[in-house]
């Protein structure tokens, strides 16, 4: 995995042991244990339905939390995660001590700790969400000297159970500040939090969704966190959406992540920011100028576009938000700026002069700092995704991408220069491919493009398999056509899948 500045962040448990989050040991956290009177501790590992789960144990004595740290504890695999037979379910959690930060939520001091699963024979189990990804960054690694960061914009709304003093009209929330924003004491709380945790956050803000319908307030916001290698992105989207949820149960207002929460509003996606590395620097631009090598890259994410969906778009309401004209994809292409497009490659720093200094023309002294900070946005995924799979699935295209002979004239031949729905688009959109319009279509792109995930055995073939046949399970090909029009059929859709995952 790689590895992050060796630096003390606001994780509070390397605050207060003064030292990187990187360097903690099972020492350190038995001395934090002791030091700070924790009497639970609580080992959080991801299911197979992306969401965190919880092991909890009552604190003893420090040899019982230091046998605890030094050999985790057996769980029964088979009902976490769909690819484990029952036959030989036994597997182990085993803490990984970096990640290990204080519960904000619980009464009594009580340290989470984010955990790997391991076989009975004590090898990563290759078909856990995390070890996936973990072995498409070695293998990315390996085959071109690059790893991947990647940050995920984390938009959802917050459904609160009466009207507001300060009402937003519909569709005008984005940015807008308190007391219109009733959310944005929520948001700034659970970023305080992920701070807390190790998790960096880049932003919050509130988003373009503001519905008052049949006497509650659905509010949308957006927290995007911070750029960091895509085994850390995964871990701080799984955290983030896990104290979101928290914090709304404890204020009694619901958080949803669904796609789609209303016909005819705004929905809400999981857009991701990634970019390449070499020896810890950004690769992406040469010159002030999209580098051959980003290039390349995103006409791998156009390539495998379609089968990525079945890691990101994973219920039948995630293509009730991929329509024409809501500033979600439908085609697949690429373009600057452009937010009709599936990737769009954000402004970056380069080459603009010294606008702070413009700005403040008191400030004489001191350099800008050199933007490093180009990335490529993808996106198509939502709140259903399953992390993990979606950033392993995005290392593998990104892979593809560098290892594709023709891929630059890919990339030159499905770039957009303007919007994509616009009438003088036309032609450009009739030779452009889609993107699947259903869990279905979603499946079989994943079957026909299985090789290039499986290829030197990033994706168990269980894992593409068992994704598939539960996009599948759904048979939902053309209900977003059979629903669009009708009202009721399309809210009653969009609740049963409102806390899904």
């Amino acid at each position: 995995m790689t590895q992050p500045a060796n630096e003390v962040t606001g994780h509070a448990v390397a605050q207060y042991l003064d030292k990187p989050q990187w360097d903690i040991t099972r020492e350190d956290l038995v001395r934090y244990a002791k030091r700070n009177d924790v009497q639970f501790v609580q080992f959080r590992h991801v299911g197979g339905d992306g969401r965190l789960k919880t092991l909890s144990f009552v604190i003893e004595n420090e040899r019982q939390l230091d046998r605890l740290l030094a050999e985790g504890e057996r769980v029964d695999g088979s009902s976490l995660l769909p690819y484990v037979d029952t036959a030989s379910s036994d597997l182990y959690v085993v803490p990984r001590y970096r990640t290990a930060f204080p519960n904000p939520f619980t009464p009594y001091p009580t340290l989470d700790i984010l955990c790997t699963y391991y076989t009975g024979s004590g090898e990563r189990l290759a078909v856990s969400p995390e070890n996936v990804l973990l072995k498409s960054q070695q293998v990315l690694k390996e085959k071109t000297g690059l790893t991947l960061d990647a940050l995920g914009e984390l938009e959802y709304y917050v459904v609160f159970p009466e009207r507001h003093l300060y009402p937003l009209n519909p569709q005008r929330g984005y940015h807008e500040s308190s007391p219109f924003s009733r959310g944005e004491y929520l948001r700034n709380e659970v970023m305080k939090m992920l701070a807390r945790a190790g998790v960096r956050v880049k932003y919050g803000h509130s988003e373009v969704g503001s519905i008052c319908e049949n006497g509650q307030v659905m509010e949308q916001h957006e927290i995007e966190l911070a750029l960091a290698p895509i085994e850390e992105a995964a871990d701080h989207l799984a955290i983030a959406m896990w104290m979101l949820r928290m914090v709304g149960c404890r204020e009694g207002v619901a958080v949803t992540f669904a796609p789609k929460i209303l016909p005819g509003h705004a929905g809400s996606g999981m857009h991701v920011h990634t970019r390449l590395m070499r020896d810890g620097k950004n690769v992406m631009t040469t010159q002030g100028e999209l580098s051959e090598t980003a290039r390349k890259a995103i006409a791998g994410y156009l390539t495998l576009a379609p089968s990525l969906t079945a890691f990101g778009n994973t219920i039948p309401t995630s293509y009730m938000r991929l329509v024409p004209h809501q500033e979600a994809p439908t085609h697949v292409c690429w373009g600057d700026r452009n937010r009709s497009a599936l990737i769009r490659v954000p402004l970056g720093w380069q080459r603009i002069g010294d606008m702070a200094r413009d700005a403040n023309p008191q400030q004489l002294n001191g350099a800008m700092p050199e933007g490093d900070s180009q990335t490529v946005e993808i996106r198509s995924p939502d709140g259903s995704a399953q992390a993990y799979l979606l950033l392993a699935g995005l290392a593998v295209a990104a892979r593809h991408g560098l290892e594709m002979e023709d891929a630059l004239e890919v990339a030159k031949r499905q770039y957009v220069g303007g919007n994509i729905f616009h009438e003088d688009q036309k032609e450009v959109r009739e030779r452009l491919p889609h993107l699947p319009a259903s869990c279905v279509q979603s499946a079989a792109t994943l079957l026909e493009q299985r090789a290039w995930y499986e290829a030197d055995g990033v994706f168990p073939a269980a894992v593409i398999e068992t994704t598939a046949a539960r996009l599948a399970a759904y048979e939902d090909d053309g209900l977003v056509q059979r629903v669009i029009g009708n009202y009721e059929e399309m809210a009653r859709l969009i609740q049963k899948y409102l806390y899904c995952p």
